[in-house]
């Protein structure tokens, strides 16, 4: 059955009422040779019955790994009630909470991450959720520069280098300057090295901490630098569960903070979903994206917000659309709202405890085997890089014929010219046994 309810007579009209005569006028513009010509190469249609036992078929050919991959994306144990209490009908179904009177509940539910999001971070306010860190880092770059009216950004050389294609992406329509910022020989960034790009004309500086190989910036002095200069300092955080045992960017004087949330109940999966974390102080919360809905205050005082995306139809009718959020969104941050709750701060330290002692025992059997570290003398949190004379690409091919995932192969980033770098991160799941494994597979 075709699921296009036009009739040849509906689409003979809409040719007529845009003045063509035939649909593929519509592509004229399109090179002939990227045109599908003639039908699509697709089987046969199969009942419902026949479609489950080949799809039954196909999950057979899955392999289970062992993941030692990272950079923002961690294979960290997710309790099944998260799961459970996400599916609830009231959670599952719920749209958007544009009208309070009607979402009391899923408005609680939002309060509730807000809050955590703030203490996380050492912020004062929270938005309600973006759809992922590095969308979230682009948006705080449009943020700063529509507060302090300067078009200039100063990006870290450590930024996760997908952030910084998102972020480019989205200033690209605002002729935004931006300058990039090439970390030292010990992998991270100096005060100097910012410096040397700041001028009057800079809205912010982005950072991220730990930086993409895992390595603890030195946040305060990249920090002051921006604020010299009258500019504001965006920290990335995308790893979010450093949050845990590290200070707050917001305690070193940041004035938005973003973060890639996914370490917070949401398993990892091919292309999503993921949930962006974005904090500011409360002086920026008019240009936050993002409106406030609700407020609150304890009794020492403190004030709290709860916030949502405006609606599509709000934006455009203000002229303009940048980020909404959706049900779907809403219910990722409730996933991370649950699991937060349910670990509580002990028990999300002692995660990162694990994570990190997994990383750092990992990192000394590699390195009394001759394995060498991309950065030897800089802390790191959960993650490093390492060199493989043989190939990070290589050492993936074995280690996926012995049913692990070692890591991210560093040549899938050009600009970090690290053509035999691997990434391998570390979580709570992993093994003595296992980490000895891939201690024995990398030392080859």
């Amino acid at each position: 059955m075709s699921f296009v309810p036009h009739s040849d007579a509906d689409r003979a009209e809409m040719l007529r009422a845009v003045g063509i005569s035939d649909m593929s006028e519509l592509y004229a513009d399109v090179p002939s040779h990227l045109l599908l010509a003639g039908e699509l190469d697709v089987p046969p249609a199969l009942s419902e019955w026949e479609a489950v036992r080949l799809l039954q078929e196909i999950s057979e050919e899955n392999r289970a790994l062992t993941s030692f991959a990272g950079a923002g994306i961690y294979d960290h144990h997710v309790p099944a009630a998260v799961d459970h209490l996400i599916r609830r009908s009231e959670f599952y179904t719920a749209y958007t909470p544009y009208q309070p009177e009607v979402a009391q509940g899923t408005l609680q539910a939002i309060y509730e991450f807000q809050t955590m999001v703030c203490e996380l971070t050492g912020m004062e306010v929270a938005n309600a959720s973006m759809y992922d860190g590095a969308s979230s880092a682009a948006e705080a770059a449009l943020m700063a520069m529509a507060i302090k009216r300067r078009s200039g950004l100063v990006l870290a050389g450590s930024l996760h280098p997908h952030y910084r294609q998102v972020v480019e992406s989205y200033v690209a329509g605002k002729e935004g300057d931006l300058r990039v910022v090439p970390p030292g020989a010990d992998g991270l960034l100096t005060r100097e090295a910012v410096e040397a790009e700041m001028d009057e004309d800079v809205a912010a500086v982005l950072v991220q901490s730990p930086n993409f190989l895992g390595l603890i910036e030195e946040l305060e002095p990249l920090i002051e630098a921006a604020h010299a200069v009258g500019a504001l300092a965006i920290v990335a955080v995308a790893d979010a569960l450093s949050l845990a045992v590290l200070r707050p960017p917001g305690e070193f004087g940041a004035d938005i903070v973003v973060a890639e949330g996914q370490t917070f109940g949401i398993a990892p999966s091919f292309g999503g979903p993921l949930l962006g974390l974005f904090a500011s102080r409360d002086k920026y919360v008019r240009r936050m994206p993002g409106r406030i809905v609700g407020a609150t205050e304890d009794e020492e005082g403190r004030r709290g917000y709860v916030l949502t995306l405006q609606t599509r139809e709000q934006q455009i009718r203000r002229g303009k659309a940048t980020s909404n959020i959706c049900t779907n969104q809403g219910l990722v941050a409730l996933a991370a709202t649950i699991h937060l709750a349910l670990m509580g701060r002990e028990g999300l330290r002692e995660v990162a405890d694990a994570s990190v002692r997994n990383a750092h025992y990992a990192y000394r059997m590699l390195t009394e085997r001759g394995v060498e570290a991309l950065y030897p003398d800089t802390p790191f949190f959960r993650e490093f890089a390492i060199r493989l004379p043989s190939g990070s690409r290589e050492a993936i091919r074995r280690g996926v014929d012995q049913a692990v995932l070692p890591g991210v192969s560093l040549a899938r980033f050009p600009d970090l010219d690290v053509e035999d770098g691997l990434l391998i991160a570390f979580t709570e799941k992993h093994t003595r046994e296992e980490i000895d494994g891939l201690v024995d597979l990398l030392s080859e």
